[in-house]
This record gives structure tokens, sequence and C-alpha cells, in this order.
């Protein structure tokens, strides 16, 4: 079998679509197909990228033109201009985001967490809740501020399951509510991070500098992270992370 072949293969095992993180995984199962070089991710990107009947939906993850219809009626489109906006991307883009974060933090073998009502939410073809290591929240301060710290997108925790970063993905919906919860939370030793188009930066910078938190943006307690900056960085966790291992 060429090597290419064994990426649409991989995918196909997938379920017709796959981030390079399931395709890097994943690739060495396919036995009758050989990769004699010592850089074989170098080798799965390329074919990944320039093989006929693969398509980018976005950076870091591909699927078959031949699943393209059965993958948009499960709400999984290429965002373009027309469809940005749209239920279904706005829904697509929130599940997806988290199972990134979710994926880096366990590649940094960080335990990851989010909301019990979020766990049936796809992330891709699986469910949420089958990426995430913990099924239930560490109860690692009063019970007020663990059920509010509950509710937050995307949680990393510590080996002593104390938390080390907050995320919240944001859409469409207000950037208020999340800065709102990250300010009740400001007393612990935190990573505190809005995840978002781009195009929302200058929202976030307005919103974080009224009155009520001015201790977060005087001490720069929260960061803001591009959904292309995000993209970018699971890519690099990836390689890194991967390099070791081939070799």
């Amino acid at each position: 079998m060429t090597q290419a072949k064994a990426v649409i293969e991989t995918i196909e095992r997938q379920g017709g679509i796959a981030t390079l993180n399931q395709i890097y995984h994943h690739i060495f199962e396919v036995k009758d197909c050989k990769w004699g070089s010592k850089t074989p991710l170098n080798s799965i990107r390329y074919y990944v990228r320039h093989t006929p009947g693969i398509y980018r939906v976005k950076p870091g993850l591909y699927a078959l033109e031949s699943h393209r219809h059965k993958l948009e009626q499960l709400g999984i489109f290429v965002q373009n201009e027309k469809n940005k906006d749209s239920e279904e991307v706005k829904k697509f883009n929130h599940s997806y985001y988290q199972g990134l974060l979710l994926e880096i933090g366990n590649l940094y073998n960080y335990s990851t967490y989010i909301p019990e009502q979020d766990k049936s939410k796809k992330f891709l073809t699986k469910p949420l809740g089958s990426i995430r290591s913990l099924d239930s929240i560490p109860h690692f301060s009063y019970d007020n501020l663990v059920k509010r710290s509950s509710t937050i997108d995307v949680i990393w925790f510590n080996d002593n399951k104390m938390p080390h970063s907050f995320f919240e993905v944001e859409h469409s919906t207000d950037i208020y509510n999340s800065l709102l919860k990250f300010n009740d939370l400001q007393d612990f030793h935190v990573r505190m991070i809005i995840v978002a188009d781009e195009r929302r930066k200058q929202e976030f910078l307005n919103k974080i500098s009224i009155t009520a938190f001015q201790t977060l943006q005087k001490e720069k307690r929260v960061s803001f992270l591009s959904y292309e900056s995000l993209e970018k960085q699971y890519e690099q966790t990836i390689q890194r992370t991967k390099f070791d291992f081939i070799l």
C-alpha cells in the first residue's frame, strides 16, 4: 500500500475525519505500508495536504471528500464568510476547540475536565466525555468555588489536582460572563484564558478594562488566545510530543 493510501485509510478508520494527532497515532496500525524515512511526520503532513480526496476542514483537521455530505449532516462544515455565524458552525466550533484543549492538556499530562453538560457534545465523531481524563471535578477548595469553576469550558489540573489553567471558549456568547467567573476565582494561582476568534480581541480588551475587572487587568491575570493561535499550537504540540516517540 502506498503512503498516500495509508493516510486515506487512517482517516477512513476514524470516521472520515481526523486531527493530525489521530493520524499520527493510528497510521502505523496500517501494517502493509512501510515508512522508511527518518522523518515520517513530515511525509504524513505532505500526503495529508496534497492527496486528492482529502480536504482541510481547519488547520490540523482533515476529512475525506467521500464523507463530506455525511459530515455536514453531523454539523461539521468548512467555515467560510457565508456560514461563519450560522448556528451549525457556532456549535461545531465550540465543541471542536474544547476538544483541542482537552487533547493538548492530555498530551502535556495534565488531568483534564469539562462540565457535565458538555460531555455528550461531539469532538468530531467522539463525545467530549471520552477525551477528558476526569469524570468529576476534583474537590480542590470550598464547595462554592468548586461549583463555580465546574462550569468553565475546559480545566487542566496538575498532579496535586489543583487547577493549572482555566479556558473559556467564546464563539458568540458574552465574554463578560466568563470574566465574572475568572474574577470570582482570582485568588487561585491559575492561568485564565479566553479562547475566541481574533475578531473578538478588541471586545475582550474593552470588557476587561471596566472597573469591575480592574484587578484582573492590572495584574494581567487573563490572556486572550485566538482560534488560529490555538490551532497552530496544537500542531506544534503534536510534533514535539510525537518526535521523540517516532525516533
